[in-house]
């Protein structure tokens, strides 16, 4: 063998050296890439909440709130302002996602979230019930969302609901209409009293 071929031969048998401190370096500056990115979002996070600090506390409910009309177990995906489905309101924890138990009485709404604040909405406040498919970064199939319109101090909100059975939410969104009627068109019988 010539000298050209034993180097060809050893140069195809060698390995390139690994750089460790290079490749250390570069993890460590993406772990704080991904660390600034999570604290900047944290931060806009509570920002916004800021923003939104002349909403008032939420209402809690009535000691006797009358008759279970509707009960339901499922998921709270957010509120936001009434119309403006990507404007997430994040005040007093109506911005965070939860396990929810919805109940409707005569008195109102109440809204129990085990790991977040719980709230209740009554029946003077609530303007609207519908069938939607999205809500704050959730997008279901059309109809898969349960969404209450509610005035809260000045403000109407959107808050959006799924249930564990999505068959029920017409149930729902006939009843709250209902009561919303009774209550803007009382019937004749119940004024002359």
């Amino acid at each position: 063998m010539t000298s050209a071929a034993l180097l060809l031969a050893a140069e195809k048998e060698s390995a390139e050296v690994t750089d460790w401190a290079a490749r250390i370096g570069w993890v460590v500056g993406l772990g704080l890439f991904v660390a600034l990115v999570y604290w900047l979002m944290r931060e806009g996070w509570k920002w916004r909440g800021t923003l939104q600090g002349d909403l008032p506390e939420l209402p809690a409910a009535p000691d006797d709130p009358g008759p279970v009309r509707l009960g339901m177990s499922g998921r709270y995906h957010g509120s936001t302002t009434a119309g403006q489905w990507l404007d997430r309101i994040v005040a007093h924890g109506l911005g965070t996602r939860s396990r929810v138990e919805l109940t409707l009485t005569a008195a109102g709404l109440d809204v129990v979230r085990p790991s977040a604040t719980d709230f209740f909405v009554p029946v003077a406040a609530l303007r609207e019930a519908r069938l939607d498919k999205g809500i704050a970064g959730k997008v279901l199939t059309e109809g898969g969302l349960l969404v209450v319109t509610w005035a809260h101090g000045d403000k109407l909100l959107d808050s959006g609901f799924r249930s564990d059975h999505a068959a029920e939410h017409g149930d729902w969104v006939d009843a709250i209409n209902s009561m919303i009627d009774k209550t803007e068109n009382p019937t004749e019988t119940e004024g002359a009293r």
